[in-house]
């Protein structure tokens, strides 16, 4: 497996991360993850974006050189990805330095690491549906910068499996927020509802897409908070994002989503969304 680290296209085995990498003591960093399909990279400038404003909200230097389209053309071809589906994550983190809170001097290079990795498409999920749970949103208020320090998302995504569920959603001061990793949308009488981008979510790549799409199928969006009262009024509830796509859910907790079924708009979604990646 080929990897690219500093500059540079490498084996995996031959990788040494620094133990003084900001990255490693303190969870210093930021990253993007970006599907492939059969060798195709789904809105690359998007996340090339997203990672651009992670970088400049954290005040971490832009590497040099950094050009993530040719690290993910790279992988995929050194890995023999042309023909399968994929995801390619790359972190940048602060550099390497000694162990002091305050930003290291100003000459201290980022590291940069990118791998590959095969995608398997939630199929059968996202035909059939899954259970979510709500958890309080005890994150910090900087949800909008897509940062390697994840530890309360790895908790509550934890807590979800071993619930017997996909997802913990968070809810914040009443208000569903996001998903460990992904976006939450819910259907009311034919709209189709979301929180609004502001600190308390990451703006998802999949969420902007969806909004392409309703605006084509003339499917009404409403940025609006929903309420955690609320939400078992709800229709229809889907998570999306890159490695769940548009994933229909039919249990929250212990009470069922509209039908129990995936529902119209959802269904709507996903075969747009399958036509625009096909």
């Amino acid at each position: 497996m080929f990897v690219y680290f500093n500059n540079q296209f490498v084996k995996k085995k031959e990788v040494s991360i620094s133990p003084d990498d900001r990255g490693f003591l303190f969870g210093d960093g930021v990253y993007e993850v970006v599907s492939c399909y059969k060798g195709r990279l789904f809105e690359l400038e998007k996340h090339i974006s997203r990672m651009e404003q992670s970088l400049y909200k954290t005040g971490i230097k832009k590497p040099d050189r950094l050009d993530f389209k040719y690290i993910a053309e790279g992988l995929i071809q050194k890995n023999d990805f042309s023909n399968k589906d994929a995801l390619v994550y790359i972190q940048i983190t602060r550099g390497v330095a000694p162990r002091k809170h305050a930003f290291p001097d100003a000459d201290v290079r980022p590291t940069v690491y990118a791998f590959i990795s095969p995608f398997d498409v939630p199929y059968k999920k996202c035909k059939n549906g899954v259970k979510i749970i709500l958890v309080k949103d005890i994150r910090w208020t900087r949800c909008d910068i897509k940062s390697i320090s994840l530890l309360p998302n790895v908790m509550f995504n934890q807590q979800a499996k071993d619930n017997g569920a996909e997802e913990s959603v968070f809810v914040r001061d009443g208000y569903i927020t996001e998903g460990s990793h992904t976006t939450v949308f819910a259907v009311y009488n034919g709209d189709l509802v979301t929180h609004p981008l502001n600190n308390y979510i990451l703006p998802g790549i999949t969420r902007e897409v969806v909004f392409k799409l309703c605006n084509e199928l003339k499917i009404n969006i409403q940025e609006s908070p929903v309420s955690e009262k609320e939400l078992n009024k709800a229709d229809e509830i889907m998570l999306v994002g890159t490695s769940v796509e548009i994933m229909p859910v039919i249990k929250v907790d212990d009470w069922a989503v509209g039908t129990a079924k995936p529902g119209h708009i959802t269904k709507k979604l996903q075969n747009s969304f399958g036509k625009l990646i096909r």
